[in-house]
C-alpha cells in the first residue's frame, strides 16, 4: 500500500533536512555603537546544504540560557560563561576577556548540539536563536514565541495596521476626486488585510500569558500587555473606519433635481418669499473637510465612531479618576497614622518632660 504525502508535510521534512545544524562556530566579535556601545558574536552555523551568520550580543545567550532552562526544567550540559566583573568597563577593551568569552560561549553552543538528549536543541528558543526556520502549520503566523520572537510579531502586526489605515487613507482621497471603483477597490483591500489581524492580536495575547508564566517581570509584562492594548485599539478603529460610507465624489453631492435657491426663485417670480419666523438654538451647522464628502450614511456611521471614541476616552478618564482617588484615600491614611504618631511622640515629650522636672525638683532638694 502506498503512503501519499501531503505537500505541506513533505515540505516539512525538505525544510527540516536542509536545515539540520552539523557544526557551530564563533568565529570572532565585533564592536557596536547603537543603540549603545556593545560587543556581538558572530555565530557561523553550517547545515547539509548551506551556511549562514547570526549575531548575538551576550545578554541573548543568557536570556537563551533562561528560556531553555525553564523550558527542559534543568539547565544545559555546559555552564554559560559567567559575567566578569567591571565587564562593562574592561570587556570592551581587553581581548583576551572578550577571547575567553568567545571561547566559552562556542563551547556552551557545542555541548547542546552534541549532548545526547536533544530536548535543549529541540526547544523552540534555541533553533530561534541560531535562526532555524520553524515549520508552520500552514505557512500561518506563529503560535508559540519566545521574549524576542513576541516583539517581532508585534512589530509585523504594527506594520500590517500602519498599511491598513494608508490603505484607507488612499480609499478616502480617492473618493474625493470621484474615482468610485478604485475607492471601492481600496477600500476591499483593507478590509481583507484587516481580517486576520484580530486573531493574530488574540494569539499574540495568549503567547504573553505564556511568557508570563515563564518568569517574565512584571513591569515587562504589564508594558507588553499595554502594547497589546493598544494594537486592539487599533483593530477596532480601523474596523469600524471601514465600515464607514463614502460617498463617490464631491459632485456627485449636487444633483440635478436640487430645489432651487431662495434668491433665484426671488428673481424669476418677482415676488419676495416671505421665511417662517422660527427659533434657532445655537449657530446653524456648518460643513468640515470631514464630513463633506459623506451622505446620510456615512455621517451617521462618523457619528457613531466619534461617540464611541468619546466613550472610550471618558472611560480612560473615569479610571484615572478612580485612581487619583484611592491615592488620595492612601495619602489621608497615611497622613492620619503620621499625625497619630506624632501626638504619641508629643505626649513622649510631655511626660519625659515631667519626669525631668520631678527630678530636678528632687535633686534641689537634695543640694
Amino acid at each position: 500500500m502506498e503512503c501519499q504525502w501531503q505537500p505541506s508535510k513533505m515540505i516539512e521534512v525538505v525544510v527540516q533536512a536542509m536545515t539540520a545544524i552539523q557544526a557551530v562556530y564563533i568565529r570572532g566579535w565585533e564592536e557596536r555603537s547603537a543603540p549603545q556601545s556593545h560587543t556581538v558574536y558572530r555565530i557561523e552555523i553550517q547545515a547539509h546544504v548551506r551556511t549562514w551568520l547570526m549575531w548575538r550580543r551576550y545578554s541573548d545567550f543568557d536570556n537563551l540560557h533562561t528560556e531553555i532552562t525553564k523550558a527542559v526544567g534543568f539547565p544545559p550540559p555546559a555552564p554559560l560563561p559567567p559575567k566578569h566583573k567591571l565587564s562593562f568597563i574592561r570587556s570592551r577593551t581587553d581581548p583576551k576577556l572578550l577571547e575567553e568569552r568567545r571561547s566559552g560561549l562556542e563551547t556552551y553552543l557545542r555541548a547542546i548540539l552534541s549532548a545526547k538528549e536533544d530536548q535543549w536543541r529541540e526547544s523552540f528558543a534555541f533553533k530561534d536563536f541560531l535562526g532555524v526556520p520553524i515549520s508552520r502549520q500552514g505557512g500561518g503566523p506563529p503560535t508559540q514565541f519566545t521574549s524576542a520572537t513576541w516583539l517581532d510579531e508585534h512589530i509585523e502586526l504594527q506594520t500590517r495596521i500602519r498599511v491598513v489605515r494608508a490603505d484607507i487613507n488612499k480609499r478616502d482621497a480617492l473618493s474625493d476626486r470621484g474615482d468610485v471603483g478604485a475607492s471601492h477597490k481600496a477600500n476591499v483591500t483593507a478590509k481583507a488585510k484587516l481580517a486576520g489581524l484580530s486573531s493574530r492580536i488574540s494569539t499574540l495575547e495568549k503567547g504573553l500569558e505564556e511568557l508570563g508564566l515563564s518568569g517574565i517581570s512584571e513591569g515587562e509584562l504589564q508594558r507588553r500587555t499595554d502594547m497589546v492594548a493598544r494594537l486592539r485599539d487599533d483593530h477596532e478603529k480601523l474596523t469600524r473606519m471601514v465600515t464607514v460610507a463614502r460617498q463617490t465624489s464631491r459632485s456627485s453631492a449636487v444633483s440635478s433635481n436640487a430645489p432651487a435657491v431662495e434668491s433665484d426663485r426671488e428673481a424669476l417670480l418677482g415676488v419676495t418669499v416671505v421665511k417662517p419666523v422660527t427659533r434657532v438654538f445655537g449657530a446653524q451647522p456648518k460643513e468640515t473637510e470631514q464630513t463633506r464628502p459623506l451622505d446620510d450614511h456615512g455621517i451617521f456611521g462618523l457619528q457613531q465612531v466619534q461617540i464611541q471614541e468619546q466613550d472610550q476616552q471618558l472611560a480612560q478618564l473615569s479610571t484615572i479618576l478612580r485612581r487619583q482617588k484611592q491615592l488620595g484615600i492612601a495619602i489621608g491614611n497615611e497622613i492620619g497614622s503620621q499625625n497619630e504618631l506624632l501626638d504619641d511622640l508629643s505626649n513622649d515629650v510631655d511626660r519625659v518632660g515631667g519626669k525631668l522636672t520631678a527630678t530636678n525638683r528632687q535633686l534641689n532638694r537634695l543640694g
